[in-house]
């Protein structure tokens, strides 16, 4: 994800902004001057844009109202799933139908979203978007630059407490909400039942811990067709689908205070070795195909890999993308004396506090995903079990999903049952933490480096980095 932002602004000019006159929370203002912003590793405090717009003509004269509000995302309108695709269209649609404030769409491909520029240069430039969405574990960059807006003030009671916690807890701070999700996306393991079929296995052979997984896959091993696929593209996405297997073991990032690292440990060392014996036994493949390792059509569909880690948006790509293809689901298998965890990702809502109208931006937001309205709670399950394939973040929505069928059999009733029930909220850590544990992912699983000494390196490097941190706390 890409950063946003930041200005320097005096202390007299902040005590004459009445809060109708800027919405900017009032602890993101008093923490501008010394906040920065991460952009490819480095810091940078963009200061210009930002501090104009609290130049006395824009404290003392009030905006007029915009006509539009810009909306970035991945989805649409021409994003590669037309259900999706059709989601978001339909939901503007509606918002614009009933208010004066319109919202534009404007779809950025996946991949530049992510690991692009085009953000980055936006919120750098003062141009970043009024709505855009965010993962869990990219929400420290933008909460401790103060770009997020606090979403609860324009939600009642009863919606705050329709999400679940586990889902929310990474996009609360001081018990304000500053991300509403769309979804919950776990992680598991699928596996193809014509490989399976063909190295003579069955449903009982399906491993439940590591060493049966990577015996499984030797036998599921053969030309052109690896046994197993993990991601082994360093990013965001990569330290995500690592995440059940550091905690499996009990390790973790950080302590429960978030100010110290918890990462030279066992756990993590045994995670760090495991995922490096599956490439060190060549049974996994160093390089995926298609879209990467969260494209199943591109790897296991096309006879790539037999068994994948995946989430459950896999779900809905076979849906559309190989009608027919049978598969299964199981969750991920854990180390000797191990618990089984997953990880709940999943995207969010924000609305940018240094907008031309954040209040509307923020107001869309609720309307969309956070109002117990019977269209917020129906739209929230149309994209979960329609449109894409999730967990509902909210449990009115799950509920009613449930009713209408959308987890009755199949993977789905498998992610519902098994794998949401052991999830853990996405962490939210700063850049430079995640990039000590990927680049400890990165040494061992691809580099062949020894896990006890990436370990101990990563969190060296984190504790350097926590010893001067200040932001909202780590989860």
């Amino acid at each position: 994800m890409k950063p946003s932002s930041q200005s320097e602004v005096t202390s007299s000019v902040v005590s004459s902004v009445t809060p109708t006159e800027n919405p900017v929370p009032n602890s993101a203002l008093s923490n501008l001057t010394r906040r920065e912003l991460i952009i490819g590793g480095g810091k940078v405090a963009v200061a210009a844009a930002v501090t104009s717009l609290f130049s006395p003509f824009n404290i003392y004269v009030k905006a007029a109202t915009p006509k539009s509000l810009s909306f970035w995302q991945f989805y649409g309108p021409g994003g590669g799933s037309k259900m999706q695709d059709q989601w978001f269209q339909d939901m503007v649609k509606s918002w614009n139908s009933s208010h004066d404030v319109k919202v534009d769409l404007l779809y950025v491909p996946n991949q530049e979203y992510m690991n692009g520029s085009k953000l980055q240069t936006a919120f750098a430039s003062g141009q970043g978007p009024d709505i855009f969405i965010i993962s869990p574990g990219d929400f420290l960059r933008y909460y401790n630059g103060g770009v997020l807006v606090d979403l609860s003030q324009y939600m009642e009671d009863a919606a705050k407490k329709d999400f679940f916690d586990t889902v929310m807890e990474t996009r609360v701070v001081d018990g304000k909400i500053y991300g509403l999700p769309m979804e919950v996306e776990p992680m598991a393991m699928y596996y193809s039942h014509k490989a399976f079929t063909d190295a003579k296995l069955s449903e009982a052979d399906v491993p439940k811990s590591w060493d049966q997984l990577i015996e499984v896959s030797k036998k599921l091993t053969k030309k052109n067709q690896f046994g197993c696929l993990f991601e082994t593209g360093p990013g965001y996405y990569q330290n995500f689908t690592w995440y059940p297997f550091l905690w499996q073991g009990g390790g973790d990032m950080v302590t429960p205070e978030g100010n110290k690292s918890a990462f030279n440990s066992p756990g993590a060392a045994q995670a760090l070795k495991f995922w490096q014996d599956t490439i060190k036994q060549n049974v996994a493949p160093r390089n995926e195909l298609g879209g990467g390792g969260g494209d199943v059509v591109g790897n296991m569909v096309a006879g790539y890999c037999a068994i994948q880690n995946l989430g459950i948006w896999g779900v809905s790509a076979l849906r559309e993308g190989a009608k027919g293809f049978e598969y299964g689901v199981f969750p991920c298998p854990t180390p000797p004396n191990g618990k089984p965890k997953s990880v709940l990702g999943g995207w969010s809502f924000v609305a940018n506090a240094k907008s031309k109208d954040p209040e509307t931006a923020a107001k869309f937001c609720v309307w969309a995903l956070g109002s117990m309205s019977d269209d917020s709670i129906g739209r929230v399950v149309d994209w979960c079990i329609k449109a894409k394939s999730d967990i509902s973040p909210r449990k009115s929505a799950l509920d009613k999903a449930t009713q209408l069928g959308g987890y009755s059999d199949g993977a789905m009733k498998v992610f519902k049952d098994e794998v949401f029930p052991t999830g853990r909220g996405e962490p939210r850590v700063p850049p430079e933490v995640y990039k000590a544990v990927s680049d400890a992912i990165q040494a061992c699983q691809l580099g062949g480096a020894n896990p006890e000494q990436q370990a101990a390196e990563a969190s060296q490097n984190i504790d350097a980095y926590l010893a001067g941190y200040s932001g909202a706390p780590l989860k």
